[in-house]
């Protein structure tokens, strides 16, 4: 890799990053079933039919799985925990084993010098909650808080960070518009009142922490470089459009109190009655910006369509194993779009960035580690032109349950054999650790 850690400023920190569904096995210690449980066993959803019931068995490989993280000079752990492992019910009496495991998983951070870096919801609706409508839900919010609450008073005193939600287009817009995520909606009216419903849970949810004396409070958003597959203007007016849905719902609502007009020409109509009571909530000040970044989105106009009427086209770059293009240039857009226009010079991480490839004899994957470089390069560039970005986690430590796309595709520095579970470190887990080393002074 091109760049080191000396590169960086002093205090940027690097890591990698998990989430709890995708790695724990959620058949151990209690947990309740979530709604990727049911939606995995649909027919056609998952493939395979593959759910998280295992994974990667983190949940009894925790200290191995913290020894690979340290070990490769990390400072900084980034994981979620799981509101049906904490409340197998969704409300109600917590599940001790489920706290205790997050109370041995933050310790054993710590005792390894990684800071631990908490996101409180990376997808796990618990059936319970889906079973009352889940993100349709107005009381949705109050039920996070409360979630937030319980979790946060067993582990809130040794956090580094809270984030609220990972991804919250993905868990309103494609799981509820496209259909391709739990709970595999595809109704106009769902989409609308969950996109409104998770940014209303994010902030009741901040409310609910600040009452609890947290800081380093924020969220973690999803965005893509969104970009007209022409330059004829109904493109473009398309690529406006998926723009205002993808990514600047979340956050011009918290950054600014106000859902983009482009958006709302669509889903105005089926937003709940008074939704713009919440916005004051919604808007309150956060203390970092968490961006996942993964490629970029050409977008062209569909005629005679009904609204959003936009297809995705693809480009022309090299394609990762999801089928993603790799465009690093847009990673360092987004950083700059969201300084200039969003945050100014409130804190940001790149919370996620990463590839999926194909396994390969001997756990060479030499794409990867070009993948990482050029998207460090993408970060330095940002911070040069004045981004005030202060890590980085790499997604993700282990390969692990792709949610829709099972266990097929690996995008971790670990590789984990499914079959007996074993850990073997890639060459990009051995490049990244090179390159981050801290030299010793002369």
């Amino acid at each position: 890799m091109k760049l080191r850690r000396a590169d960086f400023p002093t205090d940027f920190m690097f890591g990698a990053a998990t989430a709890a569904y995708q790695i724990e096995g959620h058949s151990f210690g209690g947990a309740g079933p979530t709604h990727w449980d049911t939606f995995s066993a649909t027919p056609g959803n998952v493939v395979g039919a593959e759910n998280g019931a295992i994974a990667c068995d983190h949940y009894h490989r925790m200290d191995a799985d913290l020894d690979l993280l340290s070990d490769a000079g990390m400072d900084a752990y980034r994981f979620s925990t799981s509101w049906a492992r904490v409340l197998p019910d969704g409300r109600g009496t917590p599940n001790q084993d489920g706290l205790d495991f997050y109370d041995r998983l933050v310790d054993g951070c710590m005792a390894r010098g990684l800071k631990p870096f908490q996101t409180l919801y990376h997808w796990e609706m618990p059936s319970a909650l889906a079973d009352l409508g889940g993100w349709t839900n107005p009381d949705v919010a109050d039920w996070m808080a409360d979630y937030a609450e319980v979790i946060t008073r067993r582990i809130g005193d040794r956090v580094h960070s809270i984030a609220t939600l990972n991804e919250p287009w993905c868990v309103s817009y494609l799981s509820h518009f496209l259909g391709h995520h739990a709970p595999g909606l595809r109704d106009i009216r769902a989409t609308a009142r969950a996109m409104h419903h998770v940014n209303k849970a994010h902030g009741r949810t901040m409310t609910r922490l600040r009452d609890m004396g947290q800081d380093t409070c924020g969220i973690v958003l999803n965005f893509e470089a969104t970009q007209a597959a022409s330059d004829i203007s109904a493109d473009r007016r398309a690529a406006a459009t998926q723009d205002a849905t993808h990514n600047r719902w979340f956050i011009e609502a918290i950054a600014k109190g106000h859902y983009p007009a482009e958006a709302l020409d669509g889903l105005e109509p089926h937003l709940p009655a008074n939704w713009q009571d919440d916005m004051a909530e919604i808007s309150q000040p956060i203390d970092f910006l968490g961006v996942n970044y993964y490629t970029r989105g050409l977008v062209q106009a569909v005629e005679n369509a009904p609204w959003p009427a936009t297809a995705p086209v693809g480009g022309p770059l090299d394609k990762t194993q999801m089928g993603w293009e790799i465009y690093p240039q847009g990673l360092q857009d987004t950083l700059i779009r969201m300084a200039k226009d969003y945050v100014g010079t409130l804190p940001m991480f790149v919370t996620e960035n990463g590839m999926a490839w194909p396994e390969t004899d001997g756990h060479a994957d030499d794409a990867r580690t070009g993948f990482i470089d050029s998207h460090l390069q993408a970060m330095h560039a940002a911070i040069g032109q004045g981004v005030n970005l202060q890590g980085f986690f790499y997604w993700s430590l282990l390969d692990n349950y792709e949610w829709a796309f099972g266990y097929e595709k690996r995008f971790g520095l670990v590789h984990v054999d499914f079959d007996t579970l074993d850990r073997t470190p890639k060459s990009s887990y051995h490049a990244l650790k090179t390159a981050i080393a801290r030299q010793d002074p002369a």
